[in-house]
């Protein structure tokens, strides 16, 4: 039987265990110009025998930046601000892919050069309100991109991924989940084009599968994932179209042959669907009642899934993959300190050695 403690071959890349610690944004990217800190380095070494390290969503261009304090990929001094964090995980013997994340319609315009303003498939604002640095703001209206600016998207996709491995990363993990750009494109309640980017199930899955292909043809497939959350309703996404627009995906995605499908669970009937039609390793971060915990290792052992991610306890526990072998205890993670501020509630949980 598969146990989650065995290695696995992940298109190439030889993992030490089947547990993710996926990305969870921690807005502590202080460095000029969006950069990773010496801290970050720390945190993600700690983390280093998860057999899989996704870091904290990095937008691939100026205008994706949604919110304060968090990295980026598309300049010289981010790539080498990322080469200090991708030297410390590769020290420890870890491997780690850079998740891409452009915010879409989602985010507080104050952060963009002069002029920018946030882009979307279309010209919908959010339902609602976010955090910002001066309090709650409704979300504004973006500017739908042209046909033309949606290809140099996905062009920036692709240049990201390229400084990702200049900076010393195993691979990059695509975004389309949560309500961001690449998300919003799939659901028809952000998407209301009518040209080939939208209009059909064909047409809003395009601009998923095209990144994800652009991505693989500039650094392999083999190096290339995406993370999914069909059905979430966050940031204002409605999909009434579950199975047609996910399975539809899933066959484009199998065209190009990315490497991994990392899918936030709402139904376990559609995880099913798509781990049966979806060609690579399948990730899945359990639908639970609470954290993704040492009772949904058997999703592992019974094949439901080839990894399991664990957000909120890998945040909490350094070293989770030794905690679930032991069967405990677990740190308790500190909801104050998830975003921005010191290193306390960053670095500084206890490992059972400590």
């Amino acid at each position: 039987m598969t146990t989650p403690f065995d290695p696995i071959d992940l298109a190439g890349l030889r993992l030490r265990n089947r547990l993710v610690m996926p990305a969870m944004g921690r807005a502590r990217a202080f460095g000029p110009g969006g950069t990773a800190t010496d801290s970050m380095a720390t945190y993600y070494a700690q983390r280093a025998t998860a057999g899989l390290i996704v870091t904290e969503g990095s937008w691939p261009s100026p205008v994706g930046q949604g919110f304060p304090h968090t990295p980026g990929l598309h300049s010289a001094e981010q790539i080498a601000a990322w080469r200090r964090v991708t030297d410390a995980v590769h020290a420890k013997g870890g491997t780690v892919f850079a998740q891409l994340a452009h915010v879409g319609r989602i985010g507080d315009p104050e952060l963009l050069p002069e002029g920018m303003v946030h882009v979307a498939p279309s010209a919908v604002a959010a339902p609602g309100q976010l955090f910002t640095v001066h309090g709650m703001k409704d979300f504004t209206t973006p500017r739908a991109l042209t046909s033309q600016e949606v290809r140099e998207t996905i062009a920036d996709f692709a240049r990201a991924a390229r400084n990702a491995v200049e900076a010393g990363f195993d691979g990059v993990e695509v975004h389309a989940a949560y309500g961001y750009l690449v998300h919003q494109f799939l659901a028809p309640s952000s998407n209301l084009r009518t040209d080939e980017w939208g209009g059909s199930v064909e047409g809003r899955v395009r601009f998923a599968a095209e990144v994800v292909a652009a991505v693989s043809a500039a650094i392999g497939a083999h190096r290339t994932g995406i993370r999914i959350s069909p059905g979430i309703r966050y940031n204002g996404i409605e999909e009434p179209e579950l199975e047609p627009t996910y399975a539809h995906l899933v066959r484009r995605l199998n065209e190009t042959g990315p490497a991994y499908l990392h899918v936030v669970e709402s139904s376990r009937d559609l995880s099913a669907l798509l781990r049966k039609e979806f060609s690579g390793t399948f990730i899945l971060n359990p639908a639970t009642d609470g954290f993704t915990g040492a009772a949904d290792l058997t999703l592992i052992e019974d094949g439901t899934a080839d990894m399991l991610s664990f957000g909120a306890l890998f945040l909490a526990n350094p070293d989770l993959p030794a905690r679930l072998r032991a069967g405990g205890p677990y740190n308790t993670p500190d909801t104050a300190t998830y975003y921005g501020g010191t290193d306390e509630g960053f670095i500084d949980y206890p490992s059972l050695d400590a």
